[in-house]
C-alpha cells in the first residue's frame, strides 16, 4: 500500500444554517477545520445564483479569507423531494419558498430536480466535484410492509427513482460532478440491499455514489466498517455523525415518535467520539479502500452545546485518522544478513 497522508476535514455547514456563512467560517477556521461542506441552505449556498456574476467569487473569497477549503457541497433539503410521496407540510418547510411554490406535488418535485441539476453547475462553478444529498423515495411509506405491498409497487418505486434522477445524472455528468447519495430511513436507499437494488436502477452509473455516514447504520443494525468494503467503489464522500444505542426492551430502534434527547428513546445522535461507531476500523477501512477524500464532521447532539461539541468532535476524531505505511511492515519482515 502507498503511503498515506492523513485526510482533510471539513465542517458540514447544514446544522449551521441559521448562522451567517462567514460566521460559520470563523469558527470553523478558528477550531482547526481544514475546509467547510458547505450546505446549499440559508445563506451559505443559493444554487439558483450559480451563474451570477460575482456569486461564486464571493464565497471562495470567504474561504480564503479564513484559510479554508471546499471539497463538496450538500443539497440534501432539495433532493428530498425529488421522489418523496407524498409531498406535503414537512417538505414546505424545508425546500423554500422557490422549491415549494404553490405546493402542487408533481410541481415541487419538478422544481427541486430543477435545483439539484443547479447544484451540479454551482458544484462545477466552485471547484468542487462532488454534491452530497438525498434522493427521496415514493416507497419510504412502505416500509412496514403492511398493510401488504404488492411487488410491483416496490418494482415502480424503483423505477420512479430512475427516471427522476437519471435526468439530473445526466447534468451531473455534464458539469464532471458526482452525487454522493446519503444512505439514510426515507431515502430510496437505506440499508445494504436497498442501496443494491438502487445502483442497479440506474445500471451502476457512475456519476452516482454515496456517502458514508455510520450514524444512520447503527440504530438499523447495519454494520458500517462492512459497507465500506462491499461498496468501496461507490464511496464518494464521507460525513461523520455518531450514534449512542440504548435499548432497554421499553427504548427501542423505532424511537416511539419522542424528541431528539428524550431519555426514553432507544437511541440518539451524539458527537462523534461520544456514541458506538467504531471509528478506527472504519477509518482503516477507508484507508484500505483508498478513500484520499475529506472527512465530514457532522456535529448533531440534542444533550450539548454545539459550540463545545464541534471542536471536540474534530479531536475526537483526528486520532484515527493516522497515515498510513506498508514502509514499516516491510521494513520489519524483511530478510536481514
Amino acid at each position: 500500500m502507498p503511503d498515506q497522508q492523513t485526510r482533510p476535514f471539513t465542517l458540514f455547514t447544514g446544522q449551521w444554517a441559521d448562522l451567517p456563512f462567514e460566521e460559520v467560517a470563523r469558527l470553523a477556521s478558528g477550531w482547526g477545520y481544514d475546509g467547510l461542506e458547505i450546505a446549499v441552505s440559508g445563506d451559505h449556498l443559493d444554487a439558483w445564483r450559480w451563474d451570477e456574476p460575482g456569486y461564486v467569487e464571493s464565497k471562495l473569497a470567504v474561504l480564503e479569507k479564513y484559510n479554508l477549503k471546499v471539497w463538496a457541497i450538500s443539497n440534501h433539503l432539495k433532493g428530498q423531494a425529488v421522489c418523496d410521496d407524498p409531498i406535503d407540510f414537512r417538505h414546505e418547510a424545508i425546500v423554500g419558498s422557490r422549491v415549494w411554490g404553490d405546493g402542487e406535488p408533481e410541481g415541487v418535485r419538478q422544481r427541486a430536480a430543477e435545483e439539484m441539476k443547479h447544484t451540479a453547475r454551482l458544484a462545477r462553478a466552485l471547484g468542487v466535484d462532488t454534491v452530497v444529498g438525498f434522493t427521496g423515495s415514493s416507497i419510504w411509506q412502505y416500509v412496514a410492509m403492511f398493510p401488504p405491498v404488492p411487488e410491483k409497487v416496490i418494482d415502480a418505486g424503483y423505477q420512479d427513482f430512475a427516471d427522476r434522477w437519471n435526468p439530473i445524472l445526466d447534468v451531473f455528468d455534464e458539469q464532471g460532478v458526482r452525487f454522493a447519495h446519503e444512505v439514510h430511513p426515507s431515502e430510496i436507499a437505506y440499508d445494504y440491499w436497498t442501496t443494491v437494488r438502487t445502483l442497479e436502477a440506474i445500471g451502476h452509473r457512475e456519476a452516482f455514489g454515496l456517502n458514508w455516514d455510520p450514524s444512520h447504520f447503527m440504530w438499523q443494525g447495519i454494520d458500517p466498517v462492512s459497507f465500506i468494503w462491499d461498496f468501496k467503489d461507490r464511496i464518494y464522500h464521507v460525513d461523520c455523525k455518531d450514534t449512542k444505542l440504548r435499548p432497554t426492551g421499553r427504548n427501542t430502534v423505532m424511537g416511539s415518535h419522542l424528541p431528539w434527547g428524550d431519555p426514553r428513546r432507544g437511541w440518539d445522535f451524539v458527537s462523534a467520539g461520544r456514541g458506538d461507531v467504531p471509528w478506527e476500523s472504519s477509518f482503516r477501512a477507508l484507508t484500505a479502500i483508498g478513500y484520499t477524500g475529506p472527512i465530514s464532521v457532522e456535529w448533531e447532539d440534542a444533550g450539548m452545546d454545539r459550540l463545545h461539541g464541534a471542536p471536540e468532535a474534530l479531536a475526537a476524531l483526528k486520532k484515527f485518522d493516522f497515515p498510513a505505511s506498508q514502509t514499516s511492515f516491510d521494513a520489519a519482515f524483511s530478510s536481514k544478513d
